[in-house]
């Protein structure tokens, strides 16, 4: 109930919780000089800068989502964005469960930034078609969710061109991957020096230590 209560020594601090406790988590682990690793959605951009201001002082790690398969396929479709340009229109399809609050998904607008980063055009999300009535336009990137019984979480981006379609796709199986990806960020962090981390320096640093 209150991080006066902890008395356990630590090695790192791993959120799972709720953004609008963000202010309390980096304020402890400021105390303590504790790195941090923050795994929740929905932040706003006050809250953001608070991440930011604090990874002056601590290593801070962020990701929407902790599972590296979906961070892989984040980095593929930039890679495929890239290649293929404005020749291809782009979709992104995401599932989950029945009782998810948000949609589109955090993780989905993380592959939709992802893509946008790799666009030599600025795109326009288009969450809902129903009121629209015109052909779809050169720059959209259409986002579409899907709730229904337990899905875990699954992620599709489609490239569609002039006689062919690309898909690149993540299904999660079970919630434990997310805690791996947590712990494989709090074993990335605890040595670094402070600055602010994401699942992009620890895959290509993972790449790199593997050469």
């Amino acid at each position: 109930d209150s991080f006066d209560a902890v008395r356990e020594r630590v090695d790192c601090i791993i959120d799972f919780s709720n953004h609008a406790l963000l202010p309390k988590i980096l304020a402890y682990a400021l105390d303590k000089r504790l790195p941090a690793v923050i795994a929740t959605t929905g932040h706003t951009e006050a809250e953001r800068a608070q991440m930011r201001e604090a990874a002056a002082h601590i290593p801070v790690f962020s990701s929407g989502n902790m599972s590296l398969g979906i961070n892989v396929l984040i980095s593929l479709a930039k890679s495929a964005a890239a290649a293929l340009g404005s020749d291809f229109d782009i979709e992104i399809v995401e599932m989950h469960h029945n009782r998810k609050l948000d949609a589109p998904s955090g993780t989905a607008l993380m592959i939709a930034d992802g893509i946008r980063e790799a666009l030599p055009y600025e795109p326009e999300y288009i969450y809902d078609r129903t009121q629209r009535r015109a052909p779809r336009g050169r720059s959209e990137i259409g986002i579409h969710s899907i709730r229904g019984g337990t899905i875990v979480g699954e992620h599709e981006v489609i490239f569609s061109g002039r006689g062919e379609v690309i898909r690149i796709s993540h299904s999660a199986q079970g919630r434990e991957l997310f805690a791996q990806g947590a712990l494989a960020a709090a074993e990335y962090i605890k040595n670094k020096q402070n600055g602010l981390y994401s699942m992009k320096e620890l895959l290509m640093d993972s790449a790199v230590g593997m050469k």
